[in-house]
């Protein structure tokens, strides 16, 4: 008799072992709405973060403090700098031979020295095709020159509590100005408060009369182009020491997002990498 009792408690123990443990698995996962179990995205880029713009909440988050070069996000700075100047952005500049340092004969023949272009027409192309010459020729012309340019672009960063974050010129081409993702989820953030700066960096193309010739300029970040993705602010970035880079704001799944990816490797990574948070955001949100 006492035999076959324990045998009874012994079963009813394996049941509420197994109920318990069904229980646990079960609050380890996020289910959405539908009860189907999300799991956040692999994220290939080095280093990552997505953030709610409007609440602050740190979705995904990887090597977010890694302090790294940042190549051309580094224009957004650069727009900010100039727009917070007040300088005139229907004078025309020139395009020197020092503006042109560095780039292709293809590049430069674009828009070759002694160009004259407006600043107007110069950021957009700083923002929307990541034109180096343009961010050069804003910084040069400067109120000040360079120099002061530099030192106002660290002074803002300061002003913004980017930490982590440094400038030594306005175009990225240096391995030297560098942040990490925490630090440009402010940047964007504060970047996408200035109309100009929202406007130019997602305008898919652009004809340029550069006084020879009309030249058209395309976005650097294809995603523009695709009506699946609603983009208020986006900046791509590329050199051999920061890999490739891009960061946006956006509105996925009804929520406004600041997506920052940085030291992706291989031209498709930082776009895999977008399109796979927007597909769980979305799958969340069902």
């Amino acid at each position: 008799m006492k035999i076959k009792n324990i045998r009874v408690i012994l079963i009813i123990a394996i049941f509420i072992i197994a109920f318990l443990a069904m229980t646990d698995l079960s609050f380890s996962k996020s289910p959405n709405s539908s009860g189907t179990i999300s799991k956040k995205p692999e994220i290939r880029s080095a280093a990552a973060l997505v953030a709610d713009q409007e609440t602050g909440e740190l979705l995904i988050q990887k090597k977010a403090n890694a302090i790294l070069p940042i190549a051309s996000i580094t224009k957004l700075m650069t727009a900010m700098v100039v727009l917070d100047s007040g300088v005139d952005l229907d004078e025309y500049i020139t395009i020197e031979k020092e503006d042109l340092l560095g780039l292709k004969k293809r590049i430069r023949d674009l828009m070759p020295a002694g160009t004259q272009i407006t600043r107007r027409d110069a950021l957009l192309l700083s923002l929307m095709s990541s034109d180096n010459r343009c961010a050069r020729a804003l910084g040069r012309t400067y109120p000040g020159g360079m120099d002061f340019f530099v030192s106002d672009m660290n002074y803002k960063a300061q002003a913004l509590g980017l930490a982590e974050t440094y400038f030594v010129e306005p175009t990225g081409l240096s391995s030297h100005n560098v942040s990490s993702a925490r630090d440009l989820a402010l940047l964007v953030d504060a970047a996408y408060k200035y109309d100009l700066i929202r406007e130019f960096s997602t305008c898919k193309n652009a004809t340029i009369d550069t006084g020879r010739r009309n030249v058209t300029f395309h976005n650097t970040n294809r995603l523009v182009q695709n009506p699946g993705w609603q983009i208020g602010l986006s900046k791509t970035g590329y050199i051999g020491a920061s890999g490739r880079c891009l960061v946006m704001q956006a509105e996925v799944a009804q929520r406004s997002l600041i997506i920052i990816l940085l030291d992706s490797y291989g031209k498709l990574t930082r776009i895999g990498d977008a399109n796979r948070i927007r597909q769980w955001l979305e799958q969340l949100a069902i």
